[in-house]
């Protein structure tokens, strides 16, 4: 009897995304929580980190190693001293192209529910946002078989990873601990949070009559609520289009590209960003963006999903004028009549979601050796 011969199936990156693409579909898409279901505004939970593999993950960060060209990081797009972003309207890709969206900050984005603007991805499963970012031909642009081949080759990742997970470098261990170190960029010290586990005075009176706009007449907190600030939820706000991304070709052969991956029909005549539509496929969702968080909304300018409001006085005037002029916008969107005295305390409150600066200084970068585990018999 013939033995059956049973042949591996290679798995790569782009099967990988369309899975991950596929259960976000599979999550239900919620509506807006009626006002007494909202989740409550308070400190972000603690979580538990492994210092070894954080700290690994801290140099593999600022590696550009993990790109194809070895010339990005993570840091490239997402820099500490930028409020963990680029403060550019449009981000940065991959060599050869220019992207399209405005880069989320990475702060407190092991919270995010979703970490994309168009819905993409999960900030939870830090794992698989590592390996979207790496492999993915917009941002690092890396073949994982690759990369791992090139840490191998450097005496103080093996030590490094040894220590951390006792054994040596491969793709899934890279992912992991980069997802660690993303569980210490966290606000630091913020008054908000110390106002509401009990220290009255550590916000203004005019940051605490903010907090009653915000969760009152200014209706912020319909979509910014819960300790994250953000529903998680796909709204249609009317920004106004950034006009780099038909004028630059870079940034719309980077757009028609990524949704032609997505499968967004007629992707090939498509003008302006569709967000949302990208992942539900529902034309109630075109122009459609999830809600970003407000933790350090200070350091994260410009805003928007593609950075078109440039401080926090053009966020809180558009809100107040009720958004942007455009069908079907939602319907949460409303004139709000504020005045002048009632912005600038709305934007005390704001300026009270932010902490103490999270630096991470870069590490130090590493010459690769020859290293070989081979030796040789004796003859």
């Amino acid at each position: 009897m013939k033995k059956l011969r049973l042949i591996p199936r290679v798995v790569t990156a782009r099967p990988l995304c369309c899975l991950a693409v596929a259960a976000a579909l599979a999550s239900p898409i919620r509506a807006a929580a009626p006002a007494a279901t909202y989740p409550e505004l308070g400190p972000l939970p603690v979580l538990k980190v492994d210092t070894a593999k954080a700290e690994l993950g801290k140099h593999l960060f600022f590696d550009k190693r993990l790109s194809g060209d070895a010339a990005m990081s993570c840091a490239t797009c997402h820099e500490p001293q930028k409020g963990w972003g680029d403060d550019a309207p449009l981000s940065k890709a991959y060599v050869g192209s220019e992207y399209f969206r405005n880069a989320k900050t990475y702060l407190n984005s092991v919270h995010a529910r979703y970490f994309y603007w168009d819905g993409r991805l999960s900030g939870r499963d830090g794992p698989t946002l590592v390996r979207d970012s790496i492999t993915e031909t917009h941002f690092l642009n890396m073949d994982g078989r690759l990369m791992f081949l090139r840490l191998q080759q450097v005496p103080e990742y093996v030590e490094m990873f040894e220590e951390a997970f006792g054994n040596e470098a491969s793709f899934g261990r890279v992912l992991k601990a980069v997802a660690e170190f993303q569980k210490t960029v966290v606000s630091q010290n913020v008054p908000f949070d110390k106002f509401k586990t009990g220290d009255a005075g550590a916000m203004s009176p005019e940051a605490k009559r903010g907090l009653a706009l915000f969760s009152g007449k200014a209706g912020c907190i319909q979509c910014h609520n819960g300790p994250y600030f953000s529903d998680a939820t796909q709204h249609r706000l009317g920004v106004p289009d950034n006009p780099d991304i038909l004028d630059n070709p870079l940034r719309h052969i980077t757009m028609r590209s990524m949704f032609k991956f997505m499968g967004v029909d007629n992707f090939e005549n498509i003008q302006v960003d569709v967000g949302f539509y990208t992942v539900s496929k529902l034309n109630r969702h075109r122009g459609a963006f999830i809600t970003p968080t407000l933790r350090e909304v200070t350091r994260t300018a410009p805003y928007m999903h593609n950075g078109m409001l440039a401080t926090l006085d053009d966020v809180i005037a558009f809100y107040d004028q009720g958004g942007g002029d455009v069908p079907d916008k939602d319907p949460l969107l409303k004139p709000l009549g504020l005045t002048a005295a009632e912005k600038a305390e709305l934007k005390a409150f704001l300026e009270a979601l932010s902490g103490d600066p999270v630096i991470v200084e870069p590490p130090p970068e590493y010459e690769y050796k020859v290293i070989s585990n081979w030796t040789e018999e004796p003859n």
